[in-house]
């Protein structure tokens, strides 16, 4: 089923990226199968960069005090961030970031994805960060369930930053949720050109690879991914896809354990949990 839905709530997501800069939006999976729950294409890769991390859209206490606001108190930064728009100076576009993302937090992820699309059009910003915002965007029309919104941000913000390999991912996301596997793994490609050690655009593209029954292909990117970080979850749940796809149940049952006892509570050990479950219950219940 496409397209991908959240498994994290987006305050929760918010609440990690206020505090860290950068966080992952933890994406769902498409039933990969009869027998598997899809796994590593669902793209937990789909981050949302905020200040201090990238460079910052606006200065000021204001600016500060409505992004921290995010966090715990989303309906408070939108009335914040409404009330500094109203204001005789307008907020500016301090005050159009904080309303789009709280809108993102609040659960109205396409309130929040056109405000920030408008945001990164119309602003005076240096390239780089309107191209921060368009991935913002991006994400947003993700948790909305609008691949194909979100490819046109992701497109616009690679327009401005063509070499940031997240924002490839970014927009390899969107496309292989839109089932353009071919897409995706070009953007892949071009990330991994970059940094070789990207290990979840590995992943990734095992997915999208595994789509196009390129199972050869999906096989040596999950070594890559494994051979960079042996306990990686992610990328053991696709490779239990695989597995199983070879008839190795119980190589398909050892990584699948594994990537639970690795990622527990959370969506990665989720679907290892719902693949060992389908494996259990035999050929006749998958």
């Amino acid at each position: 089923m496409n397209p991908r839905q959240t498994t994290l709530g987006a305050a929760a997501a918010l609440a990690l990226l206020v505090a860290a800069g950068l966080t992952w939006w933890r994406l769902a999976p498409t039933v990969g199968g009869p027998d598997q729950a899809d796994g590593p294409d669902a793209r937990d890769t789909m981050h949302f960069p905020m200040p201090p991390a990238p460079p910052r859209l606006a200065a000021g206490d204001d600016y500060e005090k409505c992004l921290a606001m995010i966090a715990n108190d989303p309906e408070g930064a939108r009335s914040f961030a409404d009330t500094w728009r109203a204001g005789g100076g307008g907020g500016g576009e301090g005050a159009e970031h904080c309303a789009g993302l709280a809108e993102v937090a609040l659960g109205d992820a396409d309130a929040g994805a056109a405000i920030l699309d408008r945001l990164a059009v119309h602003s005076g910003a240096p390239e780089v960060t309107r191209a921060m915002i368009f991935d913002q965007a991006a994400q947003a029309w993700m948790l909305a369930e609008e691949p194909a919104r979100a490819l046109g941000s992701a497109a616009e913000a690679l327009a401005l930053d063509p070499d940031d390999p997240d924002l490839l991912i970014d927009r390899a996301t969107a496309q292989a949720a839109l089932e353009h596997y071919h897409a995706a793994i070009a953007d892949l490609d071009r990330a991994l050109a970059i940094d070789p050690q990207r290990i979840a655009a590995l992943v990734m593209r095992a997915g999208d690879w595994r789509h196009l029954e390129a199972y050869d292909r999906a096989g040596t990117d999950i070594d890559r991914a494994l051979a960079i970080d042996p306990d990686y979850a992610d990328a053991l749940l696709e490779r239990g896809i695989l597995r199983q796809h070879a008839g190795d149940d119980a190589g398909a049952r050892a990584d699948w354990q594994r990537a639970m006892e690795l990622a527990p509570n959370s969506a990665v050990g989720d679907l290892a949990e719902q693949n060992l479950a389908l494996l259990d219950a035999g050929p006749e219940r998958r």
